[in-house]
């Protein structure tokens, strides 16, 4: 026994829109109408000047990761890997050491983010339980001269500062 087909017709579609070489020629038409318009008269252009003109970052923009340490300086970070764990791209590495100043039980002995590997999702920021890691420095141009210089060890990540201040990270919620 064999299934019965029931062939449905095909509306709306004149032989115009079905000979697909005028549609390109609409579009063709429309892309050269813009790039005339523009040529000719650019004043409605907008256009930043990056390197001169640096655009403005917003509270809850996340850039660069940082460290964040107590007033008398030692880092925040208690080594609980709550960062390293939650993060999908797996671009933290974190080694624990026993902390001798009595804060806590452990400190990061090594502290490793590898910012190619990074998906700047901010997960690790979510799971940080004592808020030790932020992103929130400001620095949206990533570069380098080697792959060496994406890797930020324990002392680049205490030595970056936050653009905000701290009742504006609060409220945005970086």
């Amino acid at each position: 026994m064999g299934a019965k087909v029931k062939t449905i017709a095909r509306r709306g579609s004149t032989l115009q829109e079905r000979i697909f070489l005028i549609e390109i020629f609409k579009g063709m038409a429309t892309t050269f109408g813009h790039f005339w318009r523009n040529l000719l008269d650019n004043s409605k252009l907008y256009v930043r000047h990056y390197p001169e003109v640096k655009p403005e970052i917003p509270v809850r923009w996340r850039g660069r990761h940082r460290l964040t340490s107590h007033e008398d300086g030692s880092v925040k970070c208690v080594a609980c890997f709550m960062c390293q764990t939650n993060c999908p791209a797996q671009c933290i590495q974190i080694q624990a050491g026993e902390r001798l100043d009595g804060k806590a039980e452990k400190m990061p002995v090594s502290f490793n983010i590898d910012l190619l590997e990074c998906i700047y999702c901010g997960y690790c920021v979510e799971a940080c339980p004592l808020d030790a890691i932020r992103m929130d420095t400001g620095i949206y141009s990533v570069t380098g001269k080697d792959r060496e210089s994406f890797n930020m060890g324990i002392d680049d990540l205490l030595a970056k500062q936050g653009a905000f201040t701290e009742e504006d990270y609060k409220k945005g919620g970086a």
